[in-house]
């Protein structure tokens, strides 16, 4: 045990005497600042240069081979735990502020929790490094290592593609490359841009640099031929709600008629809006409860030809099933004259993408007991299907996803239609506090909207709500943490992206295609 423990110190020490496992550390933390609200993406290329760098031996000549991997794994390890640990900070807010557990138990949940994700950059260098030869088959796998790891980040244990490097590019130039590409995509290309910028200042390379060059001026070039989005002659007005309900109040029964009063006295003076919108479970009353209040809402949005969502608890007693729902209530299409909310009705969306903790708790016989953390209110949702109805709202087809879900690409466009009008999402963030983490979400957000090339309406408990026009690539959004309205004309618009035809069909090609090339190359040597 003492030989153990002396060990443990003595690696410790080595590790802190070690300015590469420093150089790491900080090329992770600083690449937060890539992302909203920040929004330094230049910083992204610098931060994946530097990460690359420590992953290489440059003297004599870098390494490649089993040795040489067992270094990039330790110093991509030690970047995933400065990316994740400063960018994903907020988490530690809702565990300290609502999980009941002591201040130690939290910092070391999230130190868990870091671990876990830096586990995937780990592998990614290891592979790169493990399987290359020279520099050339090094960058290929490099990017086919990173869009297995990434992909395997997405899905694994149910996913937490949170901070994917392609999100740092929402409001640059390369934003244009969203539509054919993807998130997805725009994170290789960071990572090739990444990888040039490293062999132009560490190695002198500049082949790699025109190569990339080259490489983006050719999909710039398909983006611009392939463009088929543009507006439509229709545009509607939007009403965005925004009820600023304290996160402690929101599931009090006691609060229930306080915050279902609050949203109807907010929404009465705007009712000539085409379209209002309200948060997720903004209506905090079971539905089949809350039957004479909904068809309240029902008779007013339909006598004022318009169309209402809301967020909603759905508790069906036959199968004690609950889902975080969204509802329809008013007109659900232009011809009719009076709108008829029905409980159970088909024009509804359930959540499929579960929050962990949030709304399900793995092993939860085990874990609920041990601390608030795994027993809070709401947190025994079941999942709604994969793939779903749009929401027919006043004629229109809304493209639904309620909070966590709009981090997932493959899932929001697998409910996408070419007749599919406007990209709508729900949140409540007040877990986080005035963390960055609510703008990281709004940020993901709009990224679904350039890939998919349709308007963004986006309404939250208590921020950040707002709109965004992919085209135009302008977004207005009301102040955080006030109750307040936001009436906007929204324009819509037609026509398919590539990516919402093909999804990350055409990148993933390209990936394999890399992927065999690099081994090849390194095979011959």
């Amino acid at each position: 045990m003492i030989t153990t423990v002396k060990t443990f110190l003595t690696n410790c020490l080595n590790l802190a005497k070690d300015k590469k496992a420093w150089l790491a550390l900080v090329a992770g933390l600083l690449l937060t600042f890539s992302y909203a609200p920040f929004e330094a993406w230049p910083l992204t290329f610098a931060c994946l240069a530097l990460a690359i760098y420590t992953t290489q031996t440059t003297k004599p000549k870098p390494q490649y081979g089993k040795l040489a991997s067992k270094r990039a794994t330790k110093y991509g390890f030690i970047f995933g735990l400065g990316w994740f640990g400063a960018g994903i900070s907020w988490v530690h807010v809702s565990i300290a502020t609502f999980g009941g557990m002591p201040l130690i138990a939290s910092i070391l949940l999230m130190v868990l929790l870091c671990a876990y994700l830096a586990i995937y950059p780990a592998l990614a260098f290891m592979f790169a490094t493990r399987f290359a030869s020279g520099p050339n088959s090094y960058g290929l796998l490099l990017l086919s290592g990173f869009a297995i790891t990434e992909y395997l980040r997405g899905v694994v244990m149910t996913g937490f593609p949170w901070l994917s490097f392609g999100y740092t590019q929402t409001d640059s130039p390369l934003n244009q490359l969203a539509p054919v590409i993807g998130e997805f995509g725009l994170t290789l290309v960071c990572i090739a841009i990444g990888f040039a910028l490293y062999r132009l200042l560490f190695t002198r390379d500049f082949k790699a640099a025109v190569a990339s060059l080259v490489a983006l001026a050719l999909l710039f070039g398909i983006t611009h031929y392939t463009r088929t989005n543009s507006y439509s002659n229709k545009t509607i007005s939007t009403l965005l709600v925004q009820g600023n309900i304290k996160q402690h109040l929101r599931f009090d029964p006691s609060e229930f008629w306080t915050t279902m009063s609050k949203y109807q006295d907010m929404t009465r003076p705007h009712w000539d809006a085409d379209l209002i919108v309200w948060p997720e479970a903004a209506v905090p009353e079971i539905e089949a409860l809350a039957d004479s209040y909904l068809a309240g809402l029902d008779s007013a949005a339909s006598f004022n030809n318009t169309a209402l969502i809301t967020g909603i608890v759905d508790y069906q007693r036959d199968t004690k099933a609950i889902f975080n729902t969204l509802i329809v209530v008013g007109n659900k299409e232009h011809d009719d004259e009076h709108g008829h909310y029905q409980y159970l009705g088909k024009n509804r969306y359930q959540k499929h993408q579960l929050l962990p903790i949030g709304e399900f708790v793995p092993f939860e016989d085990i874990l609920r007991p041990i601390a608030p953390l795994f027993d809070l209110p709401m947190s025994s949702f079941s999942r709604g299907d994969k793939v779903q109805n749009n929401l027919r709202a006043n004629g229109l087809n809304i493209l639904p996803a309620i909070c966590y879900e709009i981090a997932f690409a493959d899932l929001v466009r697998g409910n996408y239609h070419n007749d599919s009008d406007i990209l709508f999402t729900v949140s409540n963030d007040a877990w986080f506090g005035a963390s960055h983490g609510p703008h990281q979400h709004m940020q993901i957000a709009r990224m679904r909207a350039l890939e998919l090339q349709r308007p963004l309406i986006r309404v939250t408990n208590n921020g950040i709500s707002g709109v965004y026009d992919p085209i135009s690539q302008t977004q207005v959004s009301m102040p955080q943490f006030e109750a307040d309205t936001l009436k906007v004309n929204v324009k819509l618009i037609q026509g398919d992206s590539i990516y919402s035809q093909y999804g990350n069909l055409p990148v993933w090609i390209v990936v394999v295609l890399m992927g065999v090339v690099g081994i090849a190359i390194s095979n011959k040597r």
